[in-house]
């Protein structure tokens, strides 16, 4: 009976701890959820994290951009709100035509001209009238204005009128004469810049006008009032343009240089005219080996040539040749003055040394093509010449 007893007692034992059993019932749910999805226990676990890490990262993204937006704001009030509403608009980024223009909008002054042509002398009467509300230069609040007047196509004819001392609003009423034909008018600026004179440092410049007479009708007198802008960079003289065709044959080694002609070249005499000639120069090695030149073209800034003239030069040496184009103004009672060069060959630049590549890859074809003169100077230094030696040549 004691057995029964305790075996009794050893049976009825588990019902205190059904409790236990009652309370661990959602668990126990869970585990039945997910022993039912057919998925290993890892990959489950591999999910969780990837799902929590995108939720943490979603949610970082939004605190930044939300506090962005919060610093922004507060930035902008304060640089604004110190400022009154005239001052604000500087704030803003102007735009690149406002950049160039914004040193011109700083009150230089205005200018009072008349412009008259003569189509039957071809000149041009330029009246310079007067001058208004001119920017200070000196330190008493004034200025020394005077006024330089020139033709962008003729830029060593320059006028100037008297000075005027200590005034912001001088009366110049001075006329100068240019000759200018006519199929030449559209092509010229008429420039006028206002300086104040210094007498013992260099002289500032206030502003200028620049009028390009193709807009403007010289049918009739103009007279009109400018507004001065800040001057242009120092601008390079144009020295005209010509034309001239190469052509080279390996086989015979010969060089054909053909002058064809010129136009729009320089003003070199008193009467507004020039008297062209052409040398052509072959350089070997930097030295100057042989030269040619055409005849004279009498008062002409378009001469027509078409002479040719033909070098011998080796084939193994026509890498190491310059041919060197320079116009010149013939003058009888002084000596000639060069207008201006350019130069071809391996060591040119731009469209002279794609004119000469042109050349070598097209053998017995010649080949035309306008160029612009350059300054002698800019061509002599960019040649580096040696003295000159005299070569002998090889007759073939």
């Amino acid at each position: 009976m004691a057995k029964a007893q305790r075996n009794g007692q050893a049976t009825a034992s588990p019902p205190p701890a059904s409790p236990v059993i009652t309370t661990t019932g959602p668990a126990g749910f869970l585990d039945g959820f997910v022993n039912n999805i057919p998925l290993p226990r890892w990959a489950l676990i591999a999910v969780a994290v990837t799902v929590a890490v995108l939720l943490l990262l979603f949610l970082i993204c939004i605190i930044r951009c939300f506090c962005g937006k919060k610093k922004t704001k507060k930035k902008e009030k304060v640089g604004l709100l110190p400022f009154s509403g005239s001052t604000t608009a500087s704030l803003v980024q102007p735009e690149m035509e406002d950049l160039e223009q914004g040193p011109q909008e700083t009150g230089r002054g205005r200018l009072q001209y008349s412009l008259e042509y003569n189509f039957r002398a071809q000149e041009l009467k330029v009246g310079v009238k007067q001058a208004a509300d001119l920017k200070a230069m000196d330190n008493g609040g004034t200025s020394d204005p005077y006024v330089i007047v020139y033709l962008t196509s003729d830029m060593r004819k320059k006028y100037e009128t008297k000075v005027y001392r200590k005034t912001l609003n001088p009366i110049f009423n001075e006329s100068f004469t240019f000759q200018v034909p006519p199929a030449e008018v559209s092509e010229a600026t008429l420039v006028m810049q206002i300086y104040d004179f210094n007498r013992f440092a260099k002289h500032d410049i206030i502003g200028e006008v620049r009028l390009p007479l193709a807009s403007v009708s010289l049918q009739h007198i103009i007279e009109q009032w400018s507004d001065l802008v800040v001057a242009s960079k120092v601008e390079q003289e144009q020295l005209g343009e010509i034309c001239f065709s190469l052509r080279y044959v390996p086989s015979t080694g010969k060089l054909t240089v053909l002058i064809l002609e010129a136009k729009k070249l320089k003003r070199m005499d008193s009467h507004g005219l020039s008297d062209p000639f052409v040398k052509v120069h072959l350089i070997l090695n930097k030295r100057k080996w042989k030269k040619k030149k055409t005849s004279v073209k009498k008062n002409t800034l378009s001469p027509y040539f078409n002479e040719a003239f033909v070098f011998e030069v080796p084939f193994n040496q026509i890498q190491n040749v310059d041919v060197v184009i320079s116009v010149w103004d013939y003058d009888k009672m002084t000596k000639n003055e060069p207008i201006g060069k350019l130069f071809l060959g391996c060591r040119a630049t731009g469209n002279q040394l794609r004119h000469w590549s042109d050349m070598l890859s097209n053998p017995r074809r010649p080949l035309a093509q306008w160029h612009s003169l350059q300054p002698p100077d800019v061509v002599d230094k960019a040649l580096g010449l040696k003295s000159h030696i005299k070569l002998p040549m090889t007759t073939r």
